[in-house]
């Protein structure tokens, strides 16, 4: 349950070979990946060439009632998307997917991520002409998209050499009349994946964890600078953009990807798991409990637990009907939320030294409410450990961390944090051990928000709001 750091989208894509209800397939899909995104949620569905679509602010199952998916109804195709925004304002205009209607045929696409040259891009294409509608940058891939397939053959080939002129993170999900398409950027910063089904249907999705919800085996990533482009004659792959260095942002193994999900190979169960063993070598505590914050802390603390041998127990009980706290748009809502979120069972804390586990901990504000009710509880002692190293570094690549302003590590000793979010100690996953989550040989991931080691150049133009400024504002206006 970290605090403050808006992640990610959630991207889903369905090929059938025949006239299938891919409009309810998609919700579904929608459904497992709701954890990455909050704000809106959108279908487009293609049968015979015609796309039909619905998009809207707001959870899943809020926004897709039976009678919208009924409208939207069977096809070969459709994609979807969750979001929530890093890059462009919340709300309805900016929700995805976005669809574009060019007298090369229609496409739809989705995406996760964000482009470090949005602004160079979008400014390029608006002095030739380009109107834009939303203030994402995933119009601005859907627009050089568009303009590489005047010049192309194909729409695949339009995306390969759209790959040429985006820099930074991008998981696609693209529609055409007659193909579905995925790429990644060469980087890999954001997962993706695909699977198949009995029936014959090819799945494509953010996190595996959406093709189980639909019946479908997780084949394989989806390699970082891979285009895959699935048909009725099967699936091609292009490699082109392939041989890169690799940097998946390592944030999806603490809080981003859900438990049950399996990304490169390593279950994110068994990753935060391995993250809590770590805290516990480091980490001496003489406690009587650990307990996690659900639901990212979960699995941390049972592996703090297993390595340590001091009992595990659950110490809070989640409200199931609201969503991640840190995924609320704005900071009121956020620590609203925390208090009807999160209630701790009094039985387990009280009287005893308790290690509580998190995710994180970033600016500190929502950890203090939960010091406080386990305090309220009797719990004698409180140690808190986050299963994340110290956030030190603004993101560029998605996750929605603007700047160094107000992340409490750049700022604050951890003997000082522990008296301001009222804890007995507080206690941070070193990054070297953050780099071996998953088993591996600790290479190819992005740690830039802890360590400031940027994998590309970083954008000259930072303002996360850049394209909702006033025209006397924006740079680009100014003489």
């Amino acid at each position: 349950m970290a605090e403050e750091i808006h992640e990610e989208c959630g991207v889903f894509g369905i090929f059938a070979p025949q006239t299938q209800e891919v409009a309810r397939t998609s919700y579904y899909g929608l459904f497992a990946l709701q954890h990455r995104g909050q704000e809106s949620a959108g279908i487009v569905v293609n049968r015979d060439g015609v796309f039909s679509s619905y998009k809207d602010a707001g959870l899943v199952n809020d926004v897709f009632t039976t009678e919208i998916l009924n409208k939207l109804g069977e096809g070969e195709m459709a994609i979807g998307h969750v979001r929530y925004s890093t890059t462009g304002a919340s709300g309805r205009e900016n929700a995805q997917p976005i669809v574009v209607n060019h007298l090369k045929g229609n496409m739809a696409l989705a995406h996760n991520g964000n482009l470090i040259n949005a602004y160079e891009l979008r400014s390029e294409l608006e002095n030739e002409g380009s109107i834009f509608h939303t203030t994402s940058d995933t119009e601005v891939i859907s627009y050089i998209i568009t303009k590489e397939r005047v010049k192309s053959r194909s729409i695949e080939d339009a995306v390969v050499s759209a790959m040429d002129k985006l820099k930074g993170a991008y998981s696609l999900v693209v529609m055409s009349p007659t193909k579905l398409i995925a790429a990644r950027d060469p980087q890999g910063f954001r997962p993706l994946c695909y699977g198949t089904r009995e029936d014959g249907a090819i799945i494509v999705a953010s996190e595996s964890c959406a093709l189980n919800a639909v019946g479908a085996k997780l084949v394989r990533e989806i390699q970082p600078g891979e285009i895959i482009v699935i048909t009725k004659e099967g699936i091609k792959s292009d490699t082109s953009h392939c041989g890169g260095k690799r940097s998946l942002c390592v944030f999806e193994f603490f809080y981003t990807a859900r438990p049950d999900s399996e990304i490169d190979g390593c279950f994110v169960h068994d990753a935060r798991k391995r993250a809590g063993a770590f805290l516990a070598e480091k980490y001496k505590i003489d406690a009587d409990i650990v307990i996690g914050v659900p639901d990212s802390g979960l699995d941390a603390a049972l592996g703090y637990s297993q390595a340590s041998g001091i009992p595990y127990g659950i110490g809070f009980l989640k409200n199931k009907y609201i969503g991640r706290t840190f995924i609320a748009p704005d900071q009121k809502m956020r620590e609203d939320r925390v208090k009807i979120k999160l209630n701790v069972i009094a039985s387990a804390v009280k009287g005893k030294r308790v290690i509580l586990v998190d995710d994180s901990i970033v600016r500190g504000t929502t950890s203090r409410p939960i010091m406080k009710q386990l305090r309220d509880a009797g719990a004698k002692e409180i140690h808190f450990l986050s299963s994340a190293p110290k956030f030190l570094n603004p993101c560029y690549y998605g996750t929605d961390i603007a700047s160094r302003d107000n992340l409490i590590a750049c700022r604050y000793s951890e003997e000082e944090i522990a008296k301001i979010i009222g804890a007995d100690s507080v206690g941070y996953l070193d990054l070297e051990h953050a780099r071996y989550l998953t088993g591996g040989d600790g290479t190819g991931f992005c740690t830039a928000c802890f360590d400031g080691v940027y994998p590309t150049d970083i954008p000259v133009e930072v303002n996360k709001s850049r394209f909702e400024r006033p025209r006397s504002e924006n740079p680009k206006f100014q003489k």
